[in-house]
């Protein structure tokens, strides 16, 4: 998934902990081989190269189609699969390399879930339109691990890149400890938070940005005019009872640009955001 994952198992039982590892590792893969655009012959590639053909899809497909319709939604038109072609004018690679203007608005064509017919199990995309889980693949992986180990651990946490869910505490019965990674020194935490139950993510700019004459250019693009959200917080850390709910917050706040904090205030949720 692009990042590290890991396990942590709060036993002494070595072989509890390797089937533990096991169990989440198998999801892990399973997911990415499913939903991962870099991959050929699956159900997003094939769906990406339909060039204008009805594909239809699997049940776990539509589910993940349905949810990110919902977003699409709940943000406006804001959260959109549909969006990743706009990383053919944007690398955001920590280089000064600003797309021009006339390259974004030739790729706008093929952005707008508005303009994909989905009715379960049918979705038909414009030819040049393609797809993207990026945006909610992770977490849905981190609740799925979840929910397979759960029944055989009560005390582990799951942390796919940065987004994680505990199942029980740590050690002891004590908390988990999570650190909100420093802006200024990534090898020290802004924050630390206790974790006994449910999860965190956290969505930002910390490491995928640009930057050109004293400004800095954010990853997360607002698809209605394929450049990034201004005013947006470099960091959003959203806690909530699912991976996937709590990513779900963190980006549509981030996609709120300034109003974010008032965004999650206004949601009630816990949340603690770095500028």
């Amino acid at each position: 998934m692009a990042n590290p994952c890991e396990v942590h198992v709060a036993s002494a039982d070595r072989a509890l902990a390797e089937r533990v590892l096991s169990v989440v590792a198998a999801e892990a893969a399973r997911i990415e081989a499913k939903f991962s655009r870099y991959r050929s012959g699956n159900i997003v590639d094939r769906i990406n190269t339909a060039r204008g053909q009805t594909v239809v899809v699997d049940e776990e497909t539509a589910r993940l189609l349905d949810y990110a319709q919902k977003l699409f939604e709940l943000s406006d038109g804001k959260f959109d699969i549909t969006s990743g072609v706009l990383r053919r004018a944007w690398q955001f690679d920590g280089s000064d390399r600003i797309p021009t203007r006339e390259a974004v608005r030739a790729l706008l064509g093929s952005v707008g879930w508005g303009r994909a017919r989905w009715h379960a199990p049918e979705l038909t995309l414009r030819d040049g339109m393609q797809i993207d889980f990026g945006g909610i693949g992770k977490e849905y992986a981190v609740d799925r691990a979840a929910e397979l180990v759960a029944p055989i651990c009560s005390s582990c946490m799951l942390n796919f890149g940065g987004d994680l869910l505990a199942i029980g505490p740590g050690r002891d019965g004590r908390p988990w400890h999570v650190g909100i990674e420093s802006l200024k020194d990534p090898t020290m935490s802004a924050k630390e938070i206790e974790l006994e139950r449910g999860a965190l993510a956290t969505s930002g700019d910390a490491r995928r940005f640009l930057f050109k004459d004293g400004r800095r250019y954010c990853h997360i693009l607002d698809p209605t005019t394929g450049w990034p959200v201004e005013g947006a917080p470099h960091s959003v850390t959203v806690a909530a009872p699912s991976c996937t709910e709590a990513g779900m917050f963190a980006t549509l706040a981030l996609l709120r640009g300034r109003e974010a904090e008032s965004f999650l205030a206004a949601q009630g949720v816990r949340h603690w955001c770095l500028r």
